[in-house]
């Protein structure tokens, strides 16, 4: 039995926690804030909740993986996951509005032929089914195993861009080219703006960012019942039944290192907590985390943050509401999330709607307006302006004070292409029995990559050498 070291207590750090004390270790999580769920916050006032975090699940599959491997209580049991349906409304710069159903690809051919004309959904689906084949291509070596020591195999986009569409002359196509050439005008913008609300920008993404909308359509998006924070919640108290123990309010000053491996933490108040392995599950760069040479940079990519706002309405959530809509501008995606939900309200005659745009990391760009994202949200909350009651804002400084990211940054799934600068750091570092675990490492940001992290991370502890990828 080992005893290991986690730090942070985000989604992550969590997942890796349950498996290692599973297997018989001895595990301690240090968490610099007062609670558990990292970025899965939840903001409570006048009887109103939401959710400061991500508001949606993709691949849910990742969390029954988790549960399964580390309990007798399945996560439907822990938890009551809806796939929301539809899925999600484009509200398009033109006010064109496409209403598209969850998980059906017959389904969503149709609407967009009504919306785009005869033959948009068979171009739409045909865009997808390529980004299956590039999901088929990377799924493993992306989600499922260690990042390769040759990871620059990882940068050749294994997107097949359509054949005579001119994409192939002269380098792979990005993002944005297949959008304008395999569907072109909204239909185009579509595909372009469900890349952009994972903070990447399609006119630098590889092709192969399209198995992101392909992953949503195939495998749905899914809401916690009651919020989701409460996935944060009993990932939590598995971590408990299993014997993880939590040290809240202790912030990492750094690892510390001895005879050549990592051998415990020095906490801020200058204790020292002994271990043989130590899990990194937050941003590695304010702990100068050595990684190893050659390797994936820890600041990879250009990545973003997200500026937030709480809305109180008056008056009760229309039927006709849509839990997702995502709103169009010339400069702007707004992502508009409306649950229908009672533990989000105070009654029913009320409503909580959540506003989120993408924006630079603190200190770095400005905010946006929030008058101007309020103007945006009302094509897709009418009455909007006449319904609310108040707002609240949840700024890039803030993230940061949630998360310890630094400037308050978002990372992003990892992608293959773009020579490898869509990839994050492998989860081993050059310093032996130190590791990195949720979205800063392999294979990226979001809840369900950061989930994986606990299956590779701990795969690599347990296993060691042997360790090829999880089942």
């Amino acid at each position: 039995m080992a005893r290991i070291a986690v730090i942070g207590a985000g989604m992550g750090a969590m997942a890796t926690a349950a498996r290692l004390a599973v297997a018989g270790h001895q595990v301690t999580v240090y968490e610099r804030g007062s609670t558990h769920g990292g970025s899965l916050g939840r903001h409570e006032r006048d009887g109103f909740a939401f959710d400061t975090g991500p508001g949606l699940l993709h691949l849910p599959a990742v969390y029954r993986d988790l549960f399964v491997k580390t309990g007798k209580r399945p996560l439907e049991d822990c938890v009551e996951l809806v796939q929301v349906d539809p899925a999600l409304r484009h509200v398009l710069a033109d006010g064109t509005e496409v209403t598209l159903p969850g998980a059906s690809r017959g389904g969503a051919a149709a609407v967009l032929d009504q919306s785009f004309g005869v033959g948009a959904g068979e171009r739409w689906n045909g865009v997808l089914g390529r980004a299956r084949d590039a999901w088929n291509a990377t799924r493993r070596p992306l989600l499922e195993e260690p990042l390769r020591p040759d990871w620059q195999v990882l940068g050749r986009d294994p997107y097949p861009a359509l054949r005579k569409s001119g994409l192939l002359r002269r380098r792979p196509p990005t993002l944005a080219e297949v959008a304008a050439r395999e569907l072109g005008g909204g239909l185009g913008e579509l595909l372009a703006a469900r890349v952009r609300a994972y903070g990447i920008d399609p006119a630098t993404a590889p092709a192969s960012a399209a198995v992101l909308p392909y992953m949503e359509q195939t495998f749905g998006s899914w809401y916690v019942r009651g919020g989701m924070r409460a996935l944060a919640t009993a990932v939590y108290e598995r971590c408990l039944e299993r014997k993880v123990a939590f040290v809240f309010g202790a912030p990492v000053r750094e690892v510390l290192e001895r005879e050549g491996r990592a051998a415990g933490l020095l906490l801020a108040d200058g204790t020292e907590a002994a271990a043989d392995f130590v899990v990194c599950g937050v941003d590695p760069r304010p702990l100068r985390v050595p990684l190893p040479s050659g390797g994936v940079p820890a600041d990879g990519p250009q990545v973003t943050s997200r500026y937030t706002l709480l809305l109180a309405l008056r008056g009760a959530r229309s039927e006709d509401a849509v839990h997702r809509t995502l709103v169009h501008s010339a400069d702007t995606l707004l992502t508009v999330l409306r649950p229908d939900d009672p533990a989000t309200r105070p009654d029913a005659d009320h409503e909580t709607v959540t506003l989120s745009a993408v924006c630079g990391a603190a200190g770095t760009d400005e905010a946006p307006d929030p008058e101007a994202l309020l103007d945006l949200a009302a094509r897709a909350v009418p009455g909007l302006r006449e319904r609310l009651l108040w707002w609240e804002a949840r700024t890039p400084a803030d993230v940061e004070a949630a998360t310890g990211a630094l400037g308050g940054a978002v990372p992003p799934p990892a992608l293959a292409g773009a020579q490898g600068r869509l990839l994050r750091p492998a989860n081993t570092t050059a310093l032996p029995g130190l590791f990195l675990a949720g979205g800063w490492a392999h294979p990226g940001g979001g809840l369900a990559h950061a989930g994986m992290t606990g299956a590779l991370v701990a795969g690599l502890i347990v296993e060691g050498a042997d360790f090829k990828g999880s089942q």
